[in-house]
């Protein structure tokens, strides 16, 4: 993804009737910067799922990175505010049809390229389930997350639920983001507060109710469950937008972050996957947009964070297959000491990995995304400048 496909913004020295409201496009690099971030996490989660480390080694990374699952839904919050932030007004007849074919061409490559992939590491290796028709067909339909087997929502490159989920995200959009703008300026704190009192009474309910920790699929994979972290992450892009964000800055939305990551540690597993993270997650995402706006010092703003940044989604979609490749030739969790192999095998797995993001992202996805934009009767189209992935690289809990 070249420089200039930043994850949009707004100009903040337009004009507007509101005080700090901002109204041009401009790119906020630390958006695209922390996507990087977020997804080293989901990677060093699969590490410590996949075991590299035996002993004590392992028992750091699973305090380091045990709730790295927690990692979605700074995903889907951060979807649902760059979609938000990048779309000027509300679609409406073609505008709605071009916004889907858009938001297609921006996954379906690399998510076909993963799955022919993930079936050769199936037939070729033994790495994983063969898939029966129907769970290859819901995969290739990214429908796979609305049903509740597991061979369905964690068949094949297990990370894909998460773009079943984002494709009902985007279906879900255009119809979402026009009430919200014609209900007033105060519609969004309204819309934010629900959101969160939704998200926290969720899991109250399934505790109260004994809901059992196992039905991951209801708590985790299922997209209608997911969909107030999409809802937050829209109403708080009008918030900045309009200029009407006072929450705090980057330094106390880290350790908001920070402090609910490892409260989740302490939390029964209905509120550890969103509830404990969700207000630092929320806050990190507006202060990081409104730092750039504001020309601030961000840590996620130079050159290599945001060029990472804009292969992440590769790095996403192909991380846990060559960590299921390199399990197959183990045969199993490796459980290495930490200097003598453990480093070495984490190495070469981030490595591979980074090397295959790098060429996914160049030659499958980019081209693919022309491809698919390509207008049957005017020739290619263009990508409105200062656009990103909206798709989390997304952490799948049940990954061996």
């Amino acid at each position: 993804m070249s420089s200039n496909q930043l994850i949009s913004g707004i100009h903040s020295g337009a004009q507007s009737t509101e005080r700090g409201a901002v109204e041009r496009p401009v790119a906020l690099p630390s958006l695209t910067g922390l996507r990087w971030t977020a997804a080293l996490m989901v990677f060093l989660y699969h590490v410590h799922i996949v075991e590299y480390f035996g002993g004590r080694a392992n028992d750091l990374v699973t305090f380091a990175f045990g709730m790295g699952s927690t990692g979605v839904s700074f995903f889907f919050v951060l979807s649902g505010f760059v979609l938000a932030w990048s779309t000027p007004s509300s679609p409406a007849g073609r505008g709605i049809v071009r916004f889907w074919r858009r938001r297609l061409a921006r996954i379906y490559p690399l998510h076909l390229v993963t799955v022919v992939a993930a079936l050769a590491l199936v037939y070729f290796l033994g790495a994983g389930e063969r898939p029966t028709p129907g769970s290859l067909g819901a995969n290739l339909g990214l429908i796979q997350s609305w049903f509740p087997q597991v061979p369905y929502f964690q068949g094949l490159n297990p990370v894909s639920w998460s773009l079943a989920v984002e494709a009902f995200f985007y279906a879900a959009f255009p119809l979402m983001i026009g009430p919200l703008r014609r209900l007033g300026r105060h519609a969004p704190v309204v819309v934010a507060g629900a959101c969160l009192v939704v998200i926290v009474a969720i899991p109250t309910v399934w505790e109260l109710t004994g809901v059992a920790d196992g039905q991951v699929w209801a708590n985790y994979f299922f997209p209608l469950y997911r969909l107030p972290e999409f809802v937050l992450g829209i109403a708080l892009a009008e918030l900045v937008r309009a200029g009407r964000w006072r929450g705090p800055g980057l330094t106390v939305s880290l350790a908001l972050t920070m402090a609910g990551y490892f409260l989740g540690y302490q939390a029964d597993y209905a509120f550890r996957t969103v509830a404990c993270t969700i207000v630092g997650f929320s806050t990190l995402i507006a202060a990081a947009a409104q730092a750039d706006l504001r020309g601030e010092p961000s840590p996620w703003r130079g050159r290599i964070s945001v060029r990472l940044g804009e292969v992440s989604f590769a790095f996403y979609m192909v991380h846990i297959l060559v960590i299921r490749a390199g399990e197959s030739l183990f045969g199993g969790h490796p459980k290495l000491p930490m200097w003598d192999g453990g480093l070495w095998v984490l190495a070469a797995a981030f490595s591979v990995s980074l090397a295959l993001a790098w060429a996914l992202h160049t030659w499958v996805e980019l081209p693919g995304r022309r491809l698919l934009l390509r207008s049957w009767r005017r020739g290619p189209a263009t990508s409105r400048p200062g656009t990103t992935s909206t798709t989390p690289p997304v952490p799948s809990r049940r990954t061996p």
